[in-house]
């Protein structure tokens, strides 16, 4: 017999099952991590296949979907599975509700439990890492769809991904140094890559909240779009100035408005936020995977971590570093603030007496309950 190919060459036929995760870190019901297949389509509309499109889902509503400690697993589980998955073509990454994206850590966990147990937090800052890690190491391009607050942690989990489409009611900022921490899980690494050094600075420390055009306009994000759909025309957030470029040599774009126009807008975003319709913004995400499904998989993850190296780089050099910092960080200054905003419904303030800290800084006070007592709120009468 003439052998034309490799016909005796020994070969294995089949499937390998690479995943790593079952099902046991998701769930439906909050708080929760929600994963779900959903297939990819055409621009008509049209089911392909055999394709499909990861979505990861921070399910906790109630507390603007701040992860819990079981969630974190679920995103990784999530990233980890969306990434071995052969019939993957993107993840999405996104929460539950018109409100929020995510806030950040679940501060009532926070308070309630791992500040005072440094090396319990430390542990926890380990699945927070490794988080992180699992969006960047992510073999499949990941879109940040930003149904609403990307603040604190949610902001460093989002600017992880490779690209965010937002609405246009979202709000995005740090809050930690005026919660008891520092943005250094993921804010103070890749800020800098998306803003100019002095804004990625102010946007770090001073926990100002900005909008979603702001953050356009300074390409924090990819796009922004309206989610308010009233008497079936469709309506950008009315807070913000989005008609005027520049006022009086300020530039205004973006900002919020002031004054009696603001507290109109406030209202009538607080009568129709809660019947959101993302319908646009979920049309932008089917565009953006289309996209994707269109080229060649092997080139594109090839471009996506090329570029997704430059972020890595200075997060893989710090968040070691940053772990146990934060974890040391739990014994002082995040009792107090995670405390402090825990306690808000018993004390009615959410931060402490910060100038009262300073001044028993400065008198060399040592740091027990006593000198924390003084500078925490006091339950109301």
């Amino acid at each position: 017999m003439t052998l034309k190919g490799l016909e005796w060459f020994p070969r294995e036929d089949g499937k390998k099952d690479h995943m790593l995760h079952t099902d046991v870190h998701w769930g439906t019901e909050a708080p929760c991590t929600v994963y779900e297949k959903r297939p990819l389509k055409d621009p008509k509309g049209n089911v392909v296949d055999g394709l499909y499109v990861a979505w990861i889902r921070l399910n906790n509503p109630k507390q603007y979907n701040s992860y819990t400690t079981e969630m974190v697993k679920g995103v990784i589980a999530g990233f980890e599975n969306a990434s071995l998955d052969r019939s993957v073509v993107a993840a999405v990454f996104t929460g539950t509700g018109p409100f929020a994206f995510c806030t950040g850590g679940n501060t009532k966990e926070y308070s309630e439990y791992y500040s005072l147990r440094s090396d319990e937090y430390g542990q926890y800052m380990e699945l927070f890492n490794h988080m992180v890690d699992s969006i960047l190491a992510c073999k499949k391009p990941v879109i940040c769809r930003v149904n609403g607050m990307r603040v604190a942690g949610g902001q460093e989990i989002g600017m992880a991904c490779d690209l965010a489409v937002s609405s246009d009611l979202a709000i995005f900022g740090q809050a930690g140094p005026k919660h008891g921490s520092a943005p250094v899980g993921g804010a103070s690494d890749f800020l800098p890559w998306y803003l100019s050094i002095e804004d990625a600075m102010w946007n770090c420390v001073s926990c100002e909240m900005w909008s979603a055009y702001k953050m356009k306009a300074k390409n924090l994000i990819s796009k922004v779009i309206p989610v308010l759909k009233v008497d079936g025309k469709w309506v950008r957030n009315p807070m913000i100035i989005t008609e005027d470029y520049v006022k009086d040599g300020e530039i205004v774009y973006g900002e919020y408005k002031t004054g009696d126009a603001a507290k109109e807008a406030r209202a009538f975003v607080k009568e129709h936020q809660p019947n959101a319709d993302f319908e646009l913004l979920d049309k932008e995400v089917d565009r953006i995977t289309w996209t994707f499904a269109n080229l060649f998989p092997g080139c594109l993850i090839e471009s996506v971590d090329s570029i997704r190296q430059k972020k890595k780089f200075f997060w893989d050099t710090m968040k070691n570093a940053h772990r146990h910092w934060l974890a040391a960080n739990m014994g002082g200054e995040a009792f107090l603030g995670f405390g402090a905003f825990n306690t808000k419904k018993i004390t009615n303030q959410d931060t402490i007496d910060f100038l009262k800290f300073r001044q028993n800084i400065a008198e060399c006070k040592n740091w027990d309950m006593e000198m924390f007592a003084e500078v925490l709120g006091k339950p109301a009468k």
